[in-house]
C-alpha cells in the first residue's frame, strides 16, 4: 500500500506536542495553589506506589492553599510523608483526614529558575514540532520520488507542512509567554 500525505495527521501530532507542553508547564509552581501541582506525588498505599489522586481529593481552598482530603484514615500519614518527600518544597498541616498545604511565595531567584525550566520544556516541544515537520516533508519527497505526486504537488504540500509548523511554533511561543508572565507575577 502506498503512503499518502495527511496534513490533518501532521497537525494533530503537532497539537499533541503542544498539549504535552501545556501539561508539563501546569506542573511548574507559580506561587498560586493548583491541584496539578500535586499530580506527580506517589503515595505508598497498601504496599504499592499509587498516584495521590487515587487516594485523596485535592481542592483549592484559597489562592495560596490546597486541601487534600484523604479517603482512608489509615493513609493520612503516608500521604503527608509522600508530599513532604516529593521535593516540592511543601509542608502539609494535618487536620484529621484533611491535609492543608500553604503554597509559599516564590522568591525572585526561584522564579527565574522556574522560567528556565519553562524554557527547557518549550524548547523540547519546538524540537518535537520540527521533527514532525521533517517527517511530513520527507513523506512529500518520498511520494515525489515514487512518482505518486507531481513536483508542484510536492512543493504545495511541503508549503502546507511549513505553514502548520509556523502556526504550531507561534502557539508554543504564546503558551510560554503566558506561563512566564504567570511565574514572574508577584
Amino acid at each position: 500500500m502506498a503512503a499518502t500525505f495527511d496534513l490533518a495527521d501532521i497537525k494533530r501530532r503537532m497539537q499533541a506536542s503542544i498539549a504535552s507542553l501545556k501539561h508539563e508547564l501546569n506542573g511548574l509552581r507559580t506561587g498560586r495553589a493548583s491541584p496539578t501541582l500535586l499530580e506527580p506525588v506517589q503515595v505508598v498505599a497498601y504496599g504499592t506506589a499509587t498516584p495521590l489522586l487515587q487516594v485523596a481529593n485535592i481542592s483549592v481552598v484559597e489562592a495560596r492553599m490546597l486541601a487534600v482530603q484523604v479517603w482512608d484514615k489509615g493513609l493520612v500519614n503516608a500521604v503527608d510523608k509522600a508530599i513532604r518527600d516529593a521535593n516540592l518544597g511543601l509542608s502539609p498541616t494535618v487536620e484529621g483526614q484533611t491535609l492543608r498545604i500553604r503554597i509559599p511565595e516564590l522568591n525572585e531567584q526561584r522564579r527565574k529558575e522556574m522560567v528556565k525550566v519553562a524554557h527547557k520544556y518549550t524548547e523540547d516541544c519546538r524540537v518535537a514540532v520540527r521533527h514532525i515537520r521533517r517527517d511530513g516533508i520527507d513523506l512529500c519527497k518520498k511520494l515525489l520520488k515514487d512518482k505518486l505526486i507531481s513536483e508542484d504537488d510536492e512543493k504545495r504540500q511541503a508549503g502546507e507542512v511549513q505553514k502548520a509548523t509556523d502556526a504550531a511554533i507561534h502557539e508554543v511561543e504564546a503558551v510560554l509567554a503566558a506561563k512566564e508572565k504567570e511565574i514572574m507575577q508577584v
